[in-house]
């Protein structure tokens, strides 16, 4: 196969470059911005999903929870917060196993 360099020197090819329709979309505009009123479904197990095999029937370790990662994004004010608040839950869960392993070893 030709590298992409000799793809797009190819003068049958040259204006697939400079056409904005070909661009790649950058990051930031490739998510959509969602506000505070949904943050819950990225941490609310009912929008869990856990799939064992994707479309194709291969095996996969993957979650719906990625999925929303990869296409959603909370609006910037948002965001800070959920960050703050998924660092409480993280505190929270490793103080529940501190104090399981205490009663645990009563």
């Amino acid at each position: 196969m030709s590298s992409q360099e000799e793809i797009l020197s190819d003068g049958r090819f040259s204006r697939v470059a400079r056409d904005p329709r070909f661009w790649e979309m950058p990051e930031k505009e490739r998510k959509v911005k969602i506000d505070k009123r949904f943050r819950a479904m990225f941490h609310d197990k009912k929008f869990k999903l856990r799939y064992t095999v994707d479309k194709r029937g291969r095996p996969v370790n993957f979650s719906s929870t990625e999925n929303l990662r990869k296409f959603y994004a909370l609006s910037e004010s948002d965001s800070d917060f959920s960050e703050s608040e998924e660092h409480t839950e993280k505190q929270k869960k490793i103080k529940k196993k501190k104090k399981g392993k205490g009663e645990a070893d009563s």
